[in-house]
This record gives structure tokens, C-alpha cells and sequence, in this order.
């Protein structure tokens, strides 16, 4: 029992040197493999981003200026208008009995206008000879004179109920695209609580952008402006683009149109104003959008894919992988991002490698596997 004791201790003893020897031998893992991409120097724009609202470039309202049922609507709501079409008519007959009111006023004016010149007239030679009084001649001039100004203001009393009368017909002022009608045949308008305000005609070849920039901004673009060359100043006027509520960017630039003259004090920022063509007509009033302004230029800024950043309370760092394929870990200063990048301000130089994919399995100093990352064209 003894021998076979120690025979079982031996065979185990034995069979442990074995394994440990085989662990001695066995090689030691490979390196991970990850991708890179390699920093290079070069100049980039800074855009700034506001967010702002589409207006026509005339928005007019269309209003009822006078008091009365609305008897036809001759517009298709949403469509196309010219100017002159005719868009509303309103009950006439009121405004129609006014006129012949004034007409008969203006005739009846006329007549006595007739009567007291021909007194004037058989008077006036009489009071040459002295065939009748001073007082008579003044008597008959006066009235004559007078008669003359009551015609002159039968005939404006009569060309404002004219006026009164054309506003019953109310046409298109311009060009342009017409909303919805806020009052249906039938409807008394032209008086609160009923509708004042009938619709809304936009001029929309051309579409104007509201939108606010800060203080700061405002400074940032003003300094840049200052630099440029006034003889070019047409040329390098910053132009703007429109990000639309899809993300897609619209086709046409835009100007900017006005900086409004003051700091709002309450808010601290300024109204902008810009201007885009719109022969589409893709763009409507009311919409909202991203206007985009290219600030100031990065002299040999430095970008890298945001996934390479790893970032923990504020701080950021990358993996950065030497000439002899060992990882160091960095801590670098970032500025803003640009697309799907950051730009890097402190802690990278041009030509060195970062790992872009692979990350879980680095650890600072080990030795990589590096391959250049094959990056998307957003990415690049």
C-alpha cells in the first residue's frame, strides 16, 4: 500500500513538470490588431449654425376695408395668384345706393350752380351802369362762389363712395402664392370679431431667413469681415447655406441682408436677416432651418474621427501607436467638431497614428498590430 503511494505522488509530480514545462514553451499571444489613421496638418473652415424661420419675401395681408357679406371667393386656397386677380367680392348694394346718393347730390349742386351764374350774370352788367347796388353784385358773387365750392365737395364725397364702392372687389396685389381663406361665402366681414384679415398672399421667388447670433458671434464674424481686402469684398461676402429640417442642404446661397443696428438686452443676441433664391418655389413660409456661416479658418488644424476620442469627465484621450507598434495613451485638448470629427487643438502632430477601431483590446504599452482604417468619405 505504501509503494503504491508513493508511486501515485510520483506519477503526479511527474505530470505536473510535464505541464509546467509545456506552459514554459508555449509562445506568447499575438498582438491585437486595430486600424489607424495617420494626422496630417491642414486648413480648416469653422462653420457656426443657427437655427432660424422662412418668411416671404413680401408677405401681404389681405384685408376687408369695408363692412359687408362676403358674396364670391374667386381663388383656389394654397394656389398660384397674379397681380390683379380678382380674389373677393363683397355685397355692392349698399355702397351702390351711396354713389347714386352723391351722384344726384353733385346734379343738384350743378344746378344751383347754373342758377346763381346766371343771376351773376345779368347783375354784373346792371351794376356797371349802377342799374343796381353794390351790395347786390357782392350778394350774387357770393353765392355763386359758394355754389362752386359745394360742387367741388359733392364731387370728393362722391369720389370716396366710388372708393368705398371699388373696395367691395378685392384684387391680388402681387405675384404670388395665397393661403387659406379665413372666411367662406356668406360671412360677414370687415368688423371684429369677424374676419379683418381674409388671407395671406407670399412673394416666394426669393425667401428671406430670421434667425438670432450672439454677441460673441457676432464679434467673431465682424473681426473676420475687417480682415478681408475692401476691393474684394464683393467677392469673399460670406455666403450662406440652408440646412433643412431633413438634413439635406438646399441648392441655392443665400446673402445676408441686414444685422439689426442693437444687442437685444434681454437675450443678448441680434437679429439677422438673409435672402434666398427660391425658382422652385421649394421653400414656403413658416418653415425651419439651419443657416450655416463659415467663420474663421484653422491655419494646419489637425482632425481625427470623433470614435477615436475616448472621453471621461471632460477629459479626452486617444491611443497613439509609435514607429515600433507600441500603444501609448494621450490626453488631448479638443476644439470644436467639425462634420464627424474633432479638431484637435493640443496633444497630436501631423504623421502620427491613432488607433481609430480596436480599442477595447489596447492597453497602454503594449505592443499592436496597426492597419490603416479605411474610412468613410464623411469620416474622412
Amino acid at each position: 500500500m505504501r509503494f503504491k503511494i508513493i508511486g501515485l505522488i510520483a506519477c503526479l509530480s511527474l505530470y505536473l513538470f510535464a505541464c509546467s514545462e509545456k506552459q514554459a514553451t508555449q509562445a506568447p499571444p499575438p498582438p491585437p490588431e486595430v486600424s489607424v489613421v495617420e494626422t496630417q496638418a491642414q486648413d480648416v473652415p469653422l462653420f457656426l449654425e443657427f437655427v432660424g424661420q422662412t418668411a416671404g419675401l413680401k408677405d401681404i395681408a389681405i384685408r376687408a376695408r369695408v363692412e359687408g357679406f362676403l358674396e364670391g371667393l374667386h381663388f383656389q386656397e394654397g394656389g398660384e395668384v397674379k397681380k390683379g386677380d380678382l380674389l373677393y367680392t363683397l355685397e355692392s348694394q349698399p355702397f351702390e345706393e351711396k354713389v347714386s346718393a352723391r351722384m344726384s347730390a353733385v346734379a343738384e349742386v350743378k344746378t344751383m350752380l347754373a342758377k346763381t351764374k346766371g343771376d351773376l350774370d345779368r347783375i354784373k352788367p346792371l351794376a356797371e351802369i349802377n342799374a343796381v347796388s353794390k351790395s347786390d353784385l357782392d350778394e350774387a358773387m357770393a353765392a355763386y362762389e359758394a355754389t362752386q365750392s359745394s360742387l367741388e365737395a359733392a364731387k370728393a364725397t362722391l369720389r370716396a363712395t366710388k372708393i368705398e364702392l371699388s373696395y367691395t372687389k378685392i384684387d391680388s396685389p402681387i405675384d404670388g402664392i395665397i393661403g387659406k381663406s379665413q372666411a367662406k361665402v356668406g360671412d360677414f366681414v370687415g368688423r371684429e370679431p369677424n374676419p379683418v384679415i381674409l388671407t395671406t398672399v407670399s412673394q416666394v421667388d426669393t425667401i428671406l431667413v430670421t434667425f438670432f447670433i450672439t454677441e460673441t458671434q457676432y464679434l467673431e464674424l465682424a473681426r473676420n469681415l475687417a480682415g478681408v481686402d475692401p476691393d474684394k469684398m464683393d467677392e469673399q461676402k460670406p455666403s450662406l447655406e440652408l440646412i433643412l429640417i431633413d438634413g439635406s442642404v438646399y441648392t441655392h446661397k443665400g446673402q445676408p441682408d441686414f444685422v439689426d443696428r442693437e444687442v437685444d438686452t434681454t437675450t443678448g443676441a441680434m437679429l439677422v436677416q438673409a435672402s434666398f433664391p427660391n425658382p422652385e418655389k421649394l421653400l414656403r413660409p413658416g418653415q425651419f432651418a439651419r443657416v450655416r456661416i463659415r467663420g474663421q479658418v484653422v491655419k494646419d488644424g489637425i482632425l481625427i474621427p470623433q470614435r477615436c476620442v475616448m472621453e471621461l469627465q471632460g477629459l479626452h484621450n486617444v491611443y497613439v501607436v509609435d514607429a515600433s507598434n507600441k500603444a501609448e495613451i494621450r490626453e488631448i485638448t479638443v476644439g470644436p467638431k467639425v462634420g464627424s470629427n474633432w479638431l484637435v487643438t493640443k496633444g497630436l502632430k501631423p504623421g502620427e497614428k491613432v488607433v481609430y477601431e480596436g480599442l477595447q483590446k489596447v492597453k497602454d504599452g503594449i505592443d499592436v498590430k496597426p492597419t490603416m482604417a479605411d474610412l468613410n468619405p464623411k469620416d474622412a
